[in-house]
């Protein structure tokens, strides 16, 4: 008994790979109509060197959402037109939002460091008085805390 093997390629869900009886088949539309949404700018397969359109498995879904809207929601193909737009201008904000929220992070972080050196560099300035309660230069105060015979070197 001869053995089969099963070889499997992957393609890219927006490469062109059906031709457009195939593809109206796989959508359950006449080939006329994908053409008719083509003129209307509602798909766009991609060409052959020969011309040829060929649709990918990207086009093939959006034919059916299109169908989809058409035939459970009602829309002629002026409200589909709208309604696409509409989901491209949703998810360019969507992109603008996310691009938005991550440099808000980046500079948020940037702060918080800056905000760090800043504390550790008045941090060996300033000093909490006893009395009063401000804080206070370090070098503005008395150097009464030093211990005898301590001096500091701007001390006369």
């Amino acid at each position: 008994m001869a053995s089969r093997s099963v070889s499997r390629v992957k393609v890219a869900t927006d490469r062109g790979v059906f031709m457009i009886s195939v593809a109206a088949e796989l959508a359950h539309m006449h080939p006329q109509t994908l053409r008719m949404y083509e003129a209307r700018g509602l798909i766009e397969p991609k060409r052959s060197p020969k011309g040829t359109r060929l649709y990918s498995h990207e086009d093939v879904q959006q034919l059916r959402r299109i169908q989809q809207m058409t035939a459970e929601l009602g829309l002629n193909l002026a409200g589909v037109e709208r309604v696409l737009a509409l989901e491209a201008e949703v998810e360019a904000m969507r992109a603008q939002i996310e691009e938005l929220q991550l440099q808000a992070l980046r500079t948020q972080v940037r702060l918080g460091e800056q905000l760090e050196e800043l504390r550790r560099s008045f941090r060996a300035e300033l000093a909490i008085p006893y009395r009063g309660g401000e804080l206070v230069r370090a070098s503005d105060l008395r150097p009464s805390w030093r211990t005898r015979g301590e001096r500091r070197s701007d001390d006369p």
